[in-house]
């Protein structure tokens, strides 16, 4: 498979080519969403942390690091299916836009059934989530997977029930 892991992270440069591989068409095919194009940007998802624990929306997790450079960039919360987690903030997502970002410009997510201050999204309590990292507009050079782990987010389970 044409899988570039970087921690917690993994993603599928070519799937929006003709040179993607025939699985990660399958699965594509299977949850009916359409691959980004590599000129268009590039997705990532996790859905465990950096230790390899399983993403578990009982628990308080953080996302912290630096992000590659890209035009723009969307952090967006779902289930183990990949649909959005249902909330009462009705919040299931970040844009580069929206997000308060920390001093040295890295990014710094709670995700928590518990509200936090700053930048928190809602898991609702549910079991497995996952974790997608859309990059727009990003280096071509980041898709090869040349790129050390240090170029995304760091995903860390702080504290379980």
């Amino acid at each position: 498979m044409d899988i570039v892991r970087l921690g917690a992270w993994q993603g599928w440069p070519r799937s929006g080519t003709t040179q993607a591989d025939p699985y990660a068409t399958a699965a594509f095919a299977r949850t009916g969403e359409l691959p980004l194009e590599l000129a268009d940007g590039l997705l990532f998802l996790a859905d465990h942390d950096t230790a390899g624990a399983p993403l578990d929306g009982r628990c308080d997790i953080r996302i912290s690091g630096p992000l590659p450079q890209s035009r723009l960039w969307t952090l967006t919360l779902t289930d183990d299916k990949g649909a959005l987690v249902p909330n009462a903030a009705q919040r299931h997502g970040f844009t580069s836009a929206e997000l308060v970002y920390e001093p040295d410009g890295s990014i710094n997510v709670a995700l928590s059934p518990r509200a936090r201050a700053g930048n928190w999204l809602p898991t609702g309590a549910r079991g497995r989530l996952q974790v997608a990292l859309r990059l727009y507009d990003a280096p071509f050079s980041f898709a090869s997977g040349a790129q050390d782990e240090g170029q995304l987010p760091r995903i860390v389970t702080e504290r379980c029930p």
